[in-house]
C-alpha cells in the first residue's frame, strides 16, 4: 500500500505553472488479479470503479482497495435471499405444530410452531444437514448462526421443581454460540450449567436416563427373587434408605415408562454398537428386565387368581392407574400396555378406572372404564395397582377393607387383601 501513498503524495504536490501555483487532489480506486474467484477483464474495471467511488466518498487525497472476499459474501447473500423468497412464494417452509399438554389435566393448553423446509431437491432436511446448508449460504455457525443444544429437564406432576428452578444445561458448537444460549436461558432460569460443548450436554442427559433405567432395573429383579425367598422387598429399600451416603432409592414397578427412560438408554446402547461394533451390557441386560416386569406382573396376577380357585380366562382384571407415573395424564410408554395385552392374550377381561384418563385402549382395542373406586372394586375379580394416584391413596382404606384381591405394584398398600410386588 506504500505505493498508493506516494502517488497520492505526487499527485497532491503543488506545480508552479507561468508563476501560478497549481494543486489538485486524487481519488485511487484498486482492484488485484488474480482473485480466488476467476475474474473477466471488464470486472476488474468495475471493481476498480466501485472501489473509486468509495474512495471519493472518504474524502481528498484518499484510495480504497476493492474487498473481492467482501464482494463474494455479498453475492452469496443475495442469492441466498432470492432462494428464500422463492421458498416462500413456493411454501416450501411449512410450520408442524406441536401441542402442549397439561400433566394435571390432560388439557392441550397451546402449541408449540416448528418451521421445517421442504427442500425440492434435499427433501426435509434434518438439523445436522440444515446447518451445512445454511453455511454454503457464506453464514457461519458462531459467527451469524448460533447453535446450541439444552437438553430437557422435566418432572411431570414435580411439586418442588419446575422449569424455573431446576438447573439447566447447555452446551454450545462454539463458545460463542454457547456464550448466547447462556445469555438467553439465564434470563428465566436461576442456575445455567455450561457444558464443554453439544455432544457432552446431550451425553449428560444419556447418562442421566440411563443410570436411573439401569437402577430401575435392578430392583425389579431383585423384587422378583425376593418375592420367590419370601423376603419383603418394599421393607428392604426402606432399611437401605436408612444410610445416609452412597445409596440412592430406587422402587420396584411394574414396568418403565414415560417419553426418556424406556427410549434414551436404547438410543445410546444402539449408537454404540452402530459406531463402535460393541454391546453396552449394562443397558441391554437393564431393558431385558425392565421389559420382563408387564410379563412378570401377569404371572402375579395369574398366581392369586388360581389361590382362589380361578383362571386368567375369563376373570375380571381390572387396572387402577394407567399413565406411566402418579399423578399425571401422560400415557406415553405406560407399561399398563404391554401388562393390559399380555392380560388379554390370557383371556381375562380386562378393564380399568384412572380419573386422569378418561378413555384408553391397549394397541387398538378400546377397554371399558369403570365409573369409579367403588364400583372397581365391586366389579372386579382382582385389581392391578399399576400407578398410586393421589386419588387412590386418599381412598386407601376403601380398598384395603374391600373383599377384592389388590396386587399393589407401587408399594403404597397394605391390607388383609392386598399382596405387593
Amino acid at each position: 500500500m506504500r505505493l498508493l501513498t506516494r502517488l497520492l503524495e505526487a499527485a497532491a504536490r503543488p506545480v508552479v505553472v507561468g508563476g501560478t501555483v497549481l494543486q489538485v487532489s486524487a481519488s485511487l480506486g484498486v482492484t488485484f488479479f488474480p482473485q480466488a474467484e476467476a475474474v473477466e477483464p471488464d470486472q476488474l474495471l468495475r471493481q476498480a470503479d466501485q472501489a473509486m467511488y468509495q474512495a471519493k466518498l472518504a474524502g481528498k487525497n484518499r484510495y480504497h482497495v476493492f474487498d473481492a472476499d467482501l464482494d463474494s459474501d455479498l453475492r452469496v447473500h443475495h442469492e441466498s435471499l432470492q432462494r428464500i423468497q422463492l421458498a416462500l412464494a413456493q411454501d416450501e417452509f411449512v410450520l408442524h405444530y406441536q401441542p402442549k399438554v397439561c400433566c394435571g389435566s390432560g388439557r392441550i393448553t397451546g402449541v408449540e410452531a416448528l418451521i421445517r423446509w421442504h427442500h425440492p431437491q434435499r427433501g426435509l432436511v434434518p438439523p445436522d444437514h440444515f446447518i451445512p446448508l445454511l453455511e454454503e449460504t457464506g453464514r457461519k455457525v458462531g459467527k451469524n448462526i448460533y447453535l446450541a443444544f439444552s437438553p430437557e429437564r422435566i418432572d411431570p406432576g414435580n411439586p418442588t421443581y419446575g422449569i424455573k428452578n431446576t438447573p439447566k444445561i447447555v452446551g454450545g458448537v462454539t463458545e460463542v454460540c454457547g456464550d448466547k444460549a447462556v445469555a438467553f436461558y439465564e434470563q428465566f432460569i436461576e442456575t445455567v450449567v455450561r457444558a464443554k460443548g453439544t455432544r457432552e450436554a446431550e451425553t449428560a442427559k444419556l447418562l442421566e436416563n440411563t443410570y436411573r433405567h439401569i437402577n430401575i432395573a435392578l430392583v425389579n429383579e431383585m423384587a422378583q427373587f425376593a418375592h420367590a425367598m419370601d423376603i419383603d422387598i418394599w421393607n428392604v429399600v426402606e432399611l437401605a434408605k436408612t444410610k445416609p451416603f452412597g445409596f440412592q432409592s430406587f422402587s420396584p414397578s411394574a414396568g418403565v415408562g414415560g417419553h426418556c427412560i424406556p427410549i434414551d438408554p436404547n438410543y445410546l446402547a444402539y449408537k454404540v454398537r452402530a459406531e463402535l461394533e460393541r454391546p453396552f451390557r449394562f443397558v441391554e441386560l437393564a431393558e431385558e428386565i425392565n421389559h420382563s416386569m408387564p410379563p412378570y406382573v401377569a404371572r402375579r396376577v395369574q398366581d392369586l387368581l388360581n389361590s382362589q380357585s380361578k383362571a386368567v380366562k375369563g376373570s375380571k382384571v381390572l387396572l387402577l392407574g394407567v399413565t406411566y407415573k402418579a399423578n399425571i395424564s401422560d400415557k406415553r410408554e405406560s407399561p399398563a400396555v404391554p401388562l393390559g395385552q399380555r392380560l388379554l392374550d390370557m383371556g381375562a377381561e380386562l378393564s380399568y378406572f384412572d380419573p386422569h384418563v378418561p378413555a384408553w385402549g391397549v394397541n387398538g382395542v378400546d377397554v371399558p372404564r369403570s365409573a369409579s373406586i367403588s364400583d372397581a372394586l365391586q366389579e372386579s375379580d382382582v385389581i392391578i395397582l399399576v400407578q398410586p394416584h393421589r386419588e387412590f391413596i386418599e381412598a386407601a382404606s376403601e380398598i384395603s377393607s374391600s373383599s377384592t384381591v389388590v396386587l399393589d405394584t407401587t408399594g403404597k398398600f397394605t391390607g388383609a387383601n392386598i399382596e405387593r410386588l
